[in-house]
């Protein structure tokens, strides 16, 4: 089985399983009491203290133990905003955070605040000066990732870290997805990451404040973790989390080498391989290890099982497989397809020969799951008919409404309109994006009695 989806968990590093195992042994007592056990206890947690944040690049004073990157996330973003309440009540991020700062974000919003959200472009990064203008004077902090967790895009944290100075308003870098791969840019007042996107264990999140930013913990404290984490430290966990910290960062310039030119290959091998396919994100601001594409006419519930079941363990941002039946917020924001969507995250060590039978593999597996669904082989020839065309698709998920204009667009002369009737979010997203993958004009979105109409005009 190759495990392709490291950004949503990386395997346990083998310097994370040593060091948790010995340290089940050794840091089992309470760090804060005086006795032998007690102390020895202590010397584990503030070794792991100062290793982790000679990674982070802050004093150990600084740096916290949670017992997640989303914990660690929402405690930034309650103190920040709690320590800086005379300031104001505004947040600013970009689209594309990830969701525990969006849910901060909203409970902000639910308790009489509010946050103005930054556009990104087609590659998923924020436009540094654009950042800088949607602060205020209201505004109590800023939130930017450092790079984007679903297509990889590395954000310009340093020229928003300098904005961010300026106007005296202190960032929150999630460090989540790169923190393992170098130090953040310097700046940023928080920062917050994630042991088990690098291998560590899970359970274990790292939250650092600069001296100096006002911070005010919310909810209960007491002495541990500077009342910035409360309850018992989970010590192997921590001595795990920052050994393998460590142990990543010693290989990290030599393996993002190597895992970027593998990405590289995937990068430029999916699109000749397979038809009708975008790949997404940065091709050069990205992080070494993953990559992200969207394919026309797919379920990508449906790919991702049948990809399983080729032993491939990929994730995906399409809307058909979330909870949540809506398309992911960060395709959504960038403007691409968001159906048919794969996203492969490669894990250390990575074999280059898992990366080409994964090759080898794709295109078969799309094409089965095109042909399972209808999908249209080559566009239709022109026939002799004028008039214009309704597609109704409604009560049908995405990616049928594609697949039925893709049929019948050829089916009307060129100039003509085809126009599709929809209640799939996603159909508002994909149906843009297949026009300019198609070279066919979208015309816009109209009012309907149930969904919407959206109307396509053929240029080719």
């Amino acid at each position: 089985m190759s495990y392709f989806d490291a950004a949503s968990s990386a395997p346990l590093h083998p310097v994370a399983r040593q060091a948790l195992l010995a340290s089940l042994d050794e840091g089992w007592a309470d760090p804060a009491r005086l006795y032998r056990e007690g102390r020895r206890a202590g010397m584990l947690l503030g070794a792991a203290r100062e290793a982790a944040a000679e990674a982070v690049g802050c004093r150990p004073d600084e740096l916290v133990f949670t017992s997640s990157g989303t914990r660690a996330v929402h405690t930034a973003v309650s103190g920040a905003l709690s320590g800086r309440r005379r300031v104001g009540r505004h947040l600013v991020l970009s689209a594309v955070e990830h969701s525990s700062v969006l849910h901060a974000a909203a409970a902000l919003e639910a308790a009489g605040g509010s946050f103005t959200e930054v556009p990104v472009d087609r590659t998923g990064a924020v436009d540094a000066s654009g950042f800088g203008r949607a602060l205020r004077a209201d505004t109590a902090l800023a939130c930017l990732q450092s790079a984007n967790h679903e297509v990889g895009t590395e954000q310009p944290v340093a020229a928003v870290a300098e904005l961010c100075a300026a106007a005296g308003v202190p960032l929150l870098v999630d460090a989540a997805q790169s923190l393992g791969w170098g130090p953040v840019p310097g700046g940023w007042s928080l920062l917050t990451a994630s042991a088990h996107k690098w291998g560590g264990p899970a359970g274990v999140g790292l939250l650092a404040v600069r001296k100096g930013v006002r911070f005010a913990p919310q909810g209960p404290v007491d002495e541990r973790e500077s009342g910035r984490a409360p309850g018992f430290e989970n010590i192997p966990a921590v001595v795990a989390a920052a050994a393998s910290l460590r142990a990543v960062r010693a290989e990290a310039e030599a393996e993002a080498a190597r895992l970027r030119a593998l990405v590289d290959r995937i990068r430029a091998e999916v699109p000749r391989l397979v038809p009708d396919v975008e790949v997404v994100g940065d091709p050069e601001r990205r992080l070494p290890h993953l990559v992200t594409f969207s394919c026309l006419y797919v379920d990508g519930e449906t790919l991702l099982h049948e990809l399983d079941r080729a032993d491939f363990s990929v994730s995906s941002g399409s809307s058909c497989t979330s909870s949540t039946l809506t398309p992911s917020h960060v395709l959504k924001a960038m403007g691409v397809l968001t159906e048919g969507n794969v996203r492969v995250s490669l894990p250390t060590g990575t074999a280059a020969a898992e990366v080409d039978r994964f090759l080898e593999v794709l295109p078969g597996v799309v094409a089965e799951v095109r042909l399972r669904l209808g999908a249209p082989a080559a566009p239709a020839p022109s026939p002799a008919a004028s008039a214009s065309l309704v597609v109704d698709s409604l009560g049908r998920r995405c990616p049928v409404p594609v697949i039925e204009l893709a049929k019948v667009i050829g089916e009307v002369p060129v100039g003509a309109t085809v126009t599709v009737l929809a209640d799939d979010e996603a159909a508002r997203l994909d149906i843009p994006a297949w026009c300019e993958m198609r070279g066919q004009e979208y015309v816009g979105e109209e009012p309907a009695d149930r969904g919407s109409a959206y109307v396509v005009r053929r240029l080719t």
